[in-house]
Parts: C-alpha cells; structure tokens; sequence
C-alpha cells in the first residue's frame, strides 16, 4: 500500500471512528508500528491530525476568544443563522447559547416574533435589545472566554427551565466522540441545558464537523439537528444521519 494510500485511510478512521490505534493499524495492514507512527508524525506536521500516545484524534479547533470568532467566517455564520431560524414558531420557549453564530441566527430572527428567549449570555441578551422577545438572561460565574455564564448559580436555576429549543454552541461534532468544547465547566452548563430542552439544535462551520475537543458535552445521538453549510460531500454528513440526526443545509 503506498503511503498517500495509507494516510487517506487514516484520515477516514479518524473521521469515522474518532481515534487511530497506530499498534491495531499496524497489524491489520501487516505493517510495522515504526511505519504507521511515521505516517502520524507527518500527517501531524501537516496540521492533518493530533498525535497522542499510541495513535492520533481528529484535529482539536482552536479556541480564539468571541471577539475574534465574531468577524471569522462571517458569511457562512449568516447562512446558517438565517437556516436556523426556520425552526422557531411562534410562543416557542428558546435557550441560545453564546457565540458568534447565534448572533447571526437574532439577525435573521424577525423583531415581531413573539418568544421567550433564556440565555445565560449577556453579549446575546443585549444582541435582543431590539426584539420584542422577553428575554430571561441566566447568571452565575461569567467565563469571560465565551461571555457565558456558568457554576452553581446558573446551573441552579437552569434546572427550573425547559425550553422547547436549545441552540447549544460546540467547538467541535463527531459522530463517535460526540459534541464537545474546550472548557469543562462550560461543557456541565451546556449539558445540563441539553437536558432540559425537548430539542437540541447545534449550527457547525465545517472545520468543527469530525472533529474533537477536550470535554464532551453530550453524545451524538441526543441532537436534534444539525445545521451545516451547503457544499459538504454526502459522504461526511452520513455517518450523522445514521444517528439519527436530522441534517439542515444552509444554502
């Protein structure tokens, strides 16, 4: 098997299993360790893949502070805001979480729409300043890295709610791994508002999709929805599908 080969099949195991074991690889594909692992090092000075002890994760995105997320990949944050929108109705009870990305969806939601909206994010709660909306805003210890609140106090009255819709912000999706963030105790608020809602609905650039953070949120198989960009192959969204998620393009 040719090298380029090799890789390419490394890159569809981390996609679809989430973790490549250089020692079963090695003796599936009748190669030596020293072989695979020199395929991992290079594919990891390639930016491909994230080494670790004993194989390699999807790539981890990173984690630039809200206002820097706030103007990358603007346009396609206005696509999917804009497709997302379509999933609220009228007297809906909605949870959104922080991000630039649910700043775009309140762009897109009409100012007359009557909604109850609770976030436990202050920059989006003065993002509805304009709406009509009553707008419950949660508090407690503010990480300032997402502007969201979390620890005892939010957690305490999260548990008071359920919202019909949660629109819960991740650093990274994986069919395997599951939703996930980079901080673990964003990753508790999160999972505890998922717990609360009848739907969760997540809206994903493409480099998040297969890949990896530190703290798992939730399982794939608990989301409702994902909205993604129009233009990804079939072949990346299946494995999703099969979960059981519904799959929302944003053209």
């Amino acid at each position: 098997m040719l090298t380029s080969q090799r890789k390419t099949m490394i890159l569809d195991l981390l996609r679809h299993e989430g973790q490549v074991i250089a020692r079963d690889l090695a003796q599936s594909l009748s190669l030596s360790e020293d072989t695979i692992r020199r395929d991992l090092r290079e594919m990891a000075a390639d930016g491909l893949l994230l080494r670790v002890h004993g194989g390699a994760l999807p790539v981890t995105p990173g984690l630039p502070d809200l206002a820097t997320r706030r103007g990358l990949d603007h346009d396609v944050k206005d696509r999917l805001g804009k497709a997302a929108v379509a999933l609220i109705r009228p007297d809906m009870t909605i949870f959104l979480d922080g991000g630039s990305t649910h700043a775009a969806l309140i762009r897109h939601l009409p100012r007359d729409l009557p909604l109850t909206i609770l976030t436990h994010s202050p920059t989006i709660a003065a993002d509805l300043e304009h709406h009509a909306a009553r707008v419950i805003l949660i508090g407690g210890t503010l990480y300032k890295h997402s502007m969201v609140a979390v620890g005892a106090h939010a957690a305490a009255q999260i548990a008071l709610l359920s919202p019909d819709l949660f629109f819960l912000g991740v650093t990274a999706i994986h069919a395997t791994r599951g939703l996930s963030t980079g901080d673990f105790e964003e990753a508790a608020i999160k999972r505890q508002i998922a717990s609360r809602a009848a739907e969760t609905v997540t809206l994903v650039t493409s480099e998040k999709l297969d890949a990896t953070s530190p703290h798992v949120i939730m399982p794939a198989t608990r989301l409702s929805v994902l909205v993604v960009p129009a233009g990804l192959e079939e072949e990346r969204l299946l494995a999703y599908r099969e979960a059981g998620i519904k799959i929302l393009i944003a053209d």
